[in-house]
């Protein structure tokens, strides 16, 4: 009876952490976590899928091989196709530009699965990176790149969006280097996109492609360049913003 208590006991811990995923990868289902920890005796006459024997608890946080995009050419030469360049989990980040148009999810709050990065030229600020939409991104000299981390939560969160990515998830850059191309866990779970080490965001007030209206704000807030860097601050600059320090 002791040993059939303590069993019940992990069963229902492990039901409930089953359901949580964090950021990068997906949530087992709770039997597949509660097969796992069960004694064998009571598992071993369950034949384990074709997907466990082959992957196992690292198929969970690594894609298959069978996912790279030359692998799904169509059986067309692929020379001119963007093919895997850097994986970071379940983040597949790509050598060039997709073949189609991507568009970005138009709630921020929720990301998107397939994120394009854009290059872009502008006459006061230099080159800077745009979304699908031609949205411009900033970084924060409030967080950190090395190890990556943001501090931007909450109200300024709600002023800065920053730029999610779901999981599974690819990245198509266009004029940017791959491998600087990351993502990294925030506060509250989501996949933050990442250049250079440096987590991006949108600003609030950018209502069109091409608006820059953050550029300098409270002279933390800059758009961001293909190398992670800051680009230049427009005379008048810097504004100010209550909203854009950070909450943690």
């Amino acid at each position: 009876m002791t040993t059939q208590s303590r069993t019940t006991k992990v069963v229902v811990a492990l039901a409930g952490l089953a359901c949580l995923a964090a950021c990068g990868s997906k949530a087992e289902s709770p039997d597949s976590v509660i097969a796992k920890q069960l004694p064998v005796a009571e598992t071993r006459s369950v034949a384990p899928s074709p997907t466990t024997e082959t992957g196992g608890l690292a198929g969970v946080n690594e894609p298959s091989a069978s996912a790279s995009p030359s692998a799904s050419a169509s059986g067309q030469g692929g020379a001119d196709r963007p093919t895997v360049a850097k994986t970071q989990k379940w983040v597949k980040i790509f050598s060039g530009p997709s073949e189609k148009d991507i568009k970005p999810n138009a709630d921020k709050a929720k990301g998107s699965n397939t994120v394009e990065l854009n290059a872009t030229e502008n006459a006061q600020i230099g080159t800077y990176v745009t979304d699908g939409a031609g949205r411009t991104l900033y970084r924060f000299d409030n967080d950190n790149a090395k190890p990556p981390k943001s501090t931007c939560n909450g109200s300024c969160a709600t002023a800065w969006p920053p730029l999610l990515i779901k999981s599974p998830g690819k990245i198509f850059p266009d004029g940017i280097d791959p491998q600087l191309i990351g993502y990294v866990e925030r506060a509250d779970g989501h996949c933050q996109v990442t250049i250079n080490g440096w987590p991006v965001y949108y600003f609030i007030a950018d209502a069109k492609a091409g608006d820059i209206n953050g550029q300098g704000v409270n002279d933390k807030w800059f758009a961001i360049a293909p190398t992670g860097g800051k680009t230049k601050p427009i005379p008048g600059f810097p504004l100010t913003s209550p909203s854009a320090t950070p909450t943690n």
